[in-house]
């Protein structure tokens, strides 16, 4: 079965120069969220960031903050993240649910056979 990642804005810092001035988000924190459905049993894995943005006043495609939505914001943190990044967020969270579905063996200390 293959995971579904869930992208999700938790939390949000904004600079307010002036009262002519827009606020300006400048920060993001957001979390990653996989979720697997294996052998009847659901695995989940997450990873937690902060995106950082530069303030622009000249920016001309300005969307207010009353009418951001979680999925422009985190279209702004996979633009920052590049493909590569967002890979291998997903990539780690593959990972440690196929930890969990596989666990690693573990060796275990035996006496010496000839003590």
């Amino acid at each position: 079965m293959a995971i579904n990642y869930t992208w999700q804005v938790t939390q949000m810092w904004v600079l307010d120069t002036n009262p002519q001035t827009p606020e300006f988000v400048v920060q993001a924190s957001y979390s990653v969220i996989g979720e697997e459905t294996s052998g009847g049993n659901v695995y989940t894995s997450e990873i937690q960031n902060t995106a950082f943005f530069e303030m622009n006043p000249e920016q001309t495609d300005f969307i207010p903050y009353a009418d951001l939505t979680n999925e422009i914001v985190i279209g702004w943190v996979q633009a920052q993240l590049g493909e590569n990044g967002v890979a291998n967020y997903q990539d780690s969270i593959a990972g440690q649910i196929n930890s969990q579905i596989n666990p690693p063996v573990t060796p275990q200390q035996e006496p010496l056979p000839w003590a």
